[in-house]
């Protein structure tokens, strides 16, 4: 026992600089992140042009309306147009045919129609897209098994297609030549949105790409909830092969946010692609409705501001490099008109304050989105064995505030558990250790500062402000052991482009918090394991009032209110989002609210007040929020490590100042009451 302890004791000790070590030998890991999400800062903006079809269908001169939106969409910043696999229906949109069935088809001719046949009639506009579209026609429908036959009405040609035109209407076929060299003349660069509705042919995927490849295309965007190519049969090797083909031509992908679920296959084509991947944010027609609706001058502008304010904080802050706008056209019944959106995104792209001068402002250029340049360190094999050893020596010295003398036991038990996790798999090895590391690091940094005013340390500082911006400082560093930990874990490519994300959000909120109250009510005093179950006993023997069930109601009530406003779920009101938008274009980046507002003025508080009152440390608890905060802000991988960076200095300056206002405002209220109260109360 002897032994044991000889050896247990120091390793405390010793945990701390091999915590430090592996803290300094992942730093070369961040800075590649850093090399690698600054790599390509080329921002496309891409209309989609089935809805200006959509929108032009209601306008008097259409081809007129569409060549004019063209040019202000260009002179607007918007240099990509985005087009889909054709269909008969967007074919009549666009005006190069017209389409009947049977019915109208038998009244148009003047003749006496098939009460058994229910086919599609189509006649082209003119001879030049009879050829262009005829033979796209034909061999889609010949797929397909269907009948198609040549038909002509007053000189003009066209075919009847032997299916329903509800059903014929539909079919997917190749992007419409005519619209994609229409574009590519009027300077527009073409994104395609493609489909998993036909059935994946090589050949035929290649002879569509090469067509892409031909007219300047360098990204697909999916479109529905499966890539080309994923079949319930064969999907590896249908897509491996489509893979190939997007890497023949140099095509690359794009990578919706925010998707309810992710597109099926897409993390198996961007690894084969060697993540040929940019980030997109869509603003859908549900966005753009709210910019049609009947609102007063000063209302609208104010939506307009939001929309560039959200652009902006998508390239910036989310490592955004394409913007897909959507728009739809809404019947307005206070306007007595059918209204649209382009306007106004014409307003917020180039008007005052417009995004695209801001995110020129902040670095990034216009121009087609390229994928990241993945940077690499060979530092890298060897980094991981001090990661695993720094990491692992964070969380023993964690759990090592509550039972220090199982230091040894625990650190040989969890080097070989995340040996064995790393050989099962080492993706989950990473987030696991990651998460440990997230949860240890501000736990530790609050209970040292919990256990400087228990041992009496801070009643030693002459000066309570000085030992409170210095525990401040001290405790947020600590706090900042975790978050090198989890940049250099989860440093893939993947992570920042949402491929893969940080688990376990609502855990780093919780645990935290919990570790350290558990430590503050328990293990904070200098007692023995024997004092320290009596006193849980005691508690837990306590008679419950009234008062106790109010306080837990609250504190149940605070704690959802908390959650529910972690993650990208989380709920804020109208006022705090002006705060918030106030606070983003003043700072140009927003500091964490809890943090500077909340949980770092009253650490300060507690900190200050600790020298003084020992009691005081229960406002130190609170802290803990503001540091657990710092650690997730990290956790968002796929925000650049400089924003994240000026955030956290941004919360811990303005925290710092706020704490010092409300020392204030006690020094204030203290006195005040020495001098006023007091003497009235012992009267």
């Amino acid at each position: 026992m002897n032994v044991y302890q000889t050896w247990n004791n120091p390793l405390r000790n010793i945990l701390w600089w091999i915590v430090i070590l592996g803290m300094l030998c992942s730093l070369p890991l961040a800075y590649t992140r850093h090399q690698t999400e600054t790599s390509a800062n080329q921002v496309e903006f891409v209309f989609d042009y089935r809805d200006l079809l959509d929108i032009a269908d209601v306008q008097t001169n259409p081809q007129n309306f569409v060549n004019t939106e063209l040019k202000n969409m260009k002179a607007a910043g918007i240099s990509s147009m985005a087009v889909y696999e054709s269909t008969l229906g967007e074919f009549k949109e666009s005006r190069r045919i017209e389409m009947y069935n049977s019915r109208d088809a038998a009244m148009l001719t003047q003749t006496l129609g098939n009460p058994s046949e229910n086919y599609t009639y189509v006649l082209f506009a003119d001879n030049q897209t009879q050829q262009k579209l005829e033979p796209l026609i034909q061999k889609t429908f010949a797929d397909l098994q269907v009948g198609v036959k040549p038909w002509s009405f007053k000189n003009r040609n066209g075919l009847i297609i032997q299916m329903s035109m509800d059903d014929a209407s539909i079919k997917a076929m190749d992007p419409d030549p005519i619209t994609l060299q229409m574009l590519k003349e009027q300077g527009f660069q073409i994104v395609v949105r493609l489909a998993n509705r036909r059935p994946f042919h090589t050949n035929e995927m290649d002879a569509l790409l090469k067509q892409f490849h031909d007219f300047g295309v360098k990204r697909i965007i999916v479109d529905g909830n499966e890539v080309p190519g994923y079949t319930e049969e064969d999907t590896e090797v249908n897509l491996n092969k489509m893979a190939d083909l997007l890497n023949k031509y140099g095509i690359g992908l794009a990578a919706i946010e925010l998707l309810k679920e992710p597109q099926k296959g897409f993390s198996t084509l961007a690894k084969q692609t060697n993540y040929n991947v940019v980030r997109l944010h869509s603003f859908t027609e549900k966005d753009g409705e709210k910019l049609t609706e009947p609102l007063k001058k000063a209302e609208l502008a104010d939506r307009v501001q939001g929309v560039s304010d959200r652009l902006v904080l998508a390239v910036k802050d989310r490592n955004i490099r394409m913007v897909f706008l959507n728009a739809k056209p809404v019947k307005s019944l206070d306007k007595g008109k059918v209204v649209d959106p382009l306007s106004s995104y014409y307003a917020a792209l180039q008007g005052k304050d417009g995004a695209i001068p801001r995110i020129q402002d902040v670095g990034f250029t216009l121009g087609q989105a390229e994928a990241f340049d993945v940077h690499t360190t060979g530092w890298q094999k060897i980094a991981r064995f001090f990661l695993l050893l720094g990491g692992l020596s964070l969380i023993v010295w964690m759990i090592s505030f509550f039972l220090p003398e199982l230091t040894i036991v625990f650190f040989v038990l969890g080097l070989l558990g995340l040996v064995a996790l790393h050989t099962l798999s080492a993706n989950l090895y990473a987030q696991g250790l990651a998460l440990a590391t997230a949860i240890s690091a501000p736990s530790v940094a609050v209970m040292l500062a919990i256990r400087s005013v228990r041992s009496g340390v801070a009643a030693k500082w002459k000066s309570g402000l000085a030992y409170g911006l210095w525990q401040l400082l001290r405790t947020s560093l600590v706090s900042c052991i975790g978050i090198v930990y989890v940049v250099a874990l989860l440093n893939h490519v993947t992570y920042s482009l949402v491929l893969q994300q940080f688990r376990g959000v609502g855990m780093l909120h919780l645990l935290p918090i919990a570790i350290v109250g558990v430590y503050l009510l328990f293990f904070s005093e200098n007692n023995t394991y024997k004092d320290k179950i009596a006193n849980i006993r005691r508690l837990l023997s306590s008679y419950i009032s009234v008062l106790w069930i109010v306080i837990a109601g609250v504190g149940l009530a605070a704690v959802f209110y908390y959650l529910s406003r972690t993650g990208n779920e989380g709920q804020a009101s109208s006022i705090e989002k002006l705060f918030r938008s106030f606070l983003e274009n003043t700072l140009g980046v927003r500091p964490r609210t809890k943090e500077f507002l909340v949980a770092h003025p009253i650490f300060l508080l507690g900190a200050y007040l600790s020298v003084r009152y020992r009691h005081a440390v229960y406002l130190l608890f609170i802290g803990v929020v503001g540091q657990l905060s710092l650690v997730d802000t990290f956790a968002h991988l796929h925000t650049p490590l400089h924003i994240s960076l000026i955030r956290i200095f941004y919360g811990l300056v303005l925290g710092a100042i706020i704490g010092l206002v409300l020392i204030a405002a006690w020094e204030i209220l203290t006195r005040s009451w020495k001098r006023w109260v007091q003497p009235q109360l012992s009267k």
